[in-house]
């Protein structure tokens, strides 16, 4: 019954990281950096790279690369590892649903965005001003040194604030600003998980068993 049921988890993620990279292919493929698509008025295609973190936050230079990198990595090691023993393990701990689909999508979240620092850089040309070339004889750089590809804009709120604004008054106001990929969103998601059904996630000792 566990085989089973560790096969079933474990094609959810893989699942998730084929959507994640082929979004992230496909604008990589057909795309300038910084070229965007409209959909809607507050919706958003628009091709950017960053070098760090979910929602284009970074760790300065080339050792907060690697640093990040390495912490990417641990994170996936330990969230494989613990979601193997929700699966395995019979106990109240290590039986919940709503646990295992979260580290599912963290899992496929930090995977995803791993194999772009991994992989891109050395098999994409850079994207300026052109799109970008698969296989080259050189990529942009060197391995665990590509960039993360994000496209998801949502400029829900894109105006000028009134002058009678305290500090800002008369500048561009943007709210959602950070552009992001569905990487992002399957942390941010898995974090949403574990918070909204956090009791079932984590019970305390005295709580019925959740299955």
């Amino acid at each position: 019954m566990r085989k089973p049921l560790m096969t079933a988890y474990i094609w959810f993620v893989m699942v998730l990281l084929v959507i994640d990279q082929v979004t992230k292919l496909l604008v990589k493929m057909q795309f300038r950096l910084g070229e965007y698509v409209e959909v809607t008025d507050w919706f958003q295609i628009r091709f950017v790279e960053n070098n760090g973190m979910a929602f284009g936050f970074e760790f300065g230079g080339d050792w907060g690369k690697i640093l990040l990198n390495l912490i990417r990595i641990v994170a996936i090691v330990l969230i494989s590892l613990y979601l193997k023993k929700t699966i395995t393990k019979d106990t109240i701990h290590f039986t919940s649903k709503p646990l295992r689909i979260a580290l599912c999508f963290i899992l496929a979240g930090a995977a995803g965005n791993v194999l772009d620092s991994a992989f891109y850089g050395t098999i994409f040309t850079d994207s300026y001003g052109r799109v970008a070339e698969f296989m080259p004889d050189v990529g942009y750089a060197g391995m665990f040194f590509g960039k993360v590809v994000d496209m998801l804009y949502f400029p829900v709120i894109d105006t000028i604030l009134p002058d009678w604004v305290p500090f800002n008054g008369g500048q561009r106001f943007t709210f959602f600003d950070p552009v992001f990929n569905m990487a992002d969103v399957f942390i941010s998601t898995g974090f949403c998980v574990m918070v909204i059904w956090s009791k079932k996630c984590f019970p305390p000792k005295n709580y019925k068993r959740y299955v």
